[in-house]
């Protein structure tokens, strides 16, 4: 377990216990180091589960003393959106490489310095976009680009579910920067980007909120936004805090389409691909290998760090999909008016491909 990677895990939240703390237990380069929490008492129990003594225990105001320790070689951000860039920035200048969790920030400003701190530091920078490494959504991305779908055309996918009306961080604009887009709707960009190899071109966006809904007093509850691409592809999306849980994507080319449902969960992904074949078009649904997406994204960022490698969704990505929802507001509250977007090359900031999944039981 030594020569694993030592990941301190900051922020005890719901998305930490239960599934970025479990995923250790499949990870193939990882182990659990130090936690950081502002409740010792839920940190201290969480160590002793982890076999972790109570000096890998540590608050926020102690943080920088992650720097003293050399076998914490990763920090892991998994705090609410607007303290990401603070801890991201704190952790490259204690030495530490850097996996945080979408969205990467709440403006692009922060975004840039995010990258430029870990630059400085010389520390990796990897965003947590878990579903570029699931199974499900690297088998699709294969079709893609073995051409079995033909030229693409649409993208169609919705992310929404009903928010509860309980205090919490996710409905605070200071803490979250955005409603339903920064959160789910993140997940519809981000996954047509990645399965296209494309960078959008053109936005329009429409925003609703309903009136009196005191959950949405301060972040939007729904957002219907289109993508443009220059090859002729077209992304149509929905996301929403305030209908029945949707969870689907669909590509459809010339050739054939795929889909996933469930496509943004956190497992039980399901595929199936309909491709022309011999005049006619047979729906299949191949397997799939059983993996945790958390641990296969932490595998990929421990080897870069052992490799000296730069990961596969770097911090660049995370800039670019912070770029595409400013462009989305800024659509939306002018009526929809479309946005054109500077041309960008995804290729020119990924690392190499992450290793293929090693199936296990789930």
């Amino acid at each position: 377990m030594n020569d694993r990677v030592g990941f301190a895990i900051v922020g005890l939240g719901k998305l930490a216990l239960g599934q970025i703390l479990p995923a250790f237990a499949h990870t193939q380069h990882c182990r659990v180091a130090a936690l950081v929490s502002g409740s010792r008492d839920k940190a201290l129990r969480l160590a002793r589960e982890h076999g972790l003594d109570d000096t890998r225990v540590f608050d926020y105001a102690g943080f920088d003393r992650l720097a003293d320790h050399a076998d914490i070689e990763v920090v892991y951000v998994v705090l609410p959106n607007s303290l990401h860039a603070e801890y991201t920035i704190r952790a490259a200048r204690a030495g530490k490489h850097v996996l945080c969790e979408k969205p990467m920030a709440i403006s692009v400003f922060e975004c840039r310095q995010m990258i430029e701190a870990c630059q400085r530091a010389d520390r990796r920078l990897m965003v947590a976009y878990r579903c570029q490494y699931d199974p499900a959504d690297r088998a699709l991305r294969r079709l893609v680009k073995e051409g079995r779908l033909g030229r693409l055309k649409t993208f169609i996918s919705s992310h929404a579910f009903q928010i509860e009306d309980t205090p919490q961080w996710r409905l605070q604009r200071a803490l979250a920067g955005g409603g339903a887009l920064v959160d789910t709707g993140i997940y519809c960009i981000n996954g047509v980007r990645f399965f296209s190899g494309e960078e959008p071109n053109e936005i329009a966006a429409i925003q609703q909120s309903p009136l009196g809904d005191p959950r949405f007093r301060e972040v939007e509850e729904t957002v219907h936004f289109t993508l443009g691409f220059a090859s002729g592809l077209r992304a149509i999306c929905h996301t929403s805090y305030g209908t029945h849980r949707c969870n689907f994507l669909r590509l459809v080319g010339t050739e054939g389409w795929a889909e996933l449902d469930p496509a943004y969960s956190y497992g039980g992904l399901k595929l199936r691909v309909a491709a022309a074949a011999r005049g006619e078009t047979a729906v299949d649904e191949p397997p799939l290998p059983p993996a945790d997406p958390f641990a296969l994204e932490m595998d990929h960022m421990a080897q870069c760090v052992r490799e000296g490698r730069r990961p596969y969704s770097p911090g660049e990505e995370g800039l670019q999909d912070q770029r595409l929802m400013e462009a989305i507001y800024v659509s939306a509250r002018e009526g929809g008016r479309p946005m054109r977007m500077e041309a960008a090359d995804g290729g020119l900031w990924r690392g190499p491909e992450p290793a293929e999944p090693v199936p296990h039981v789930m």
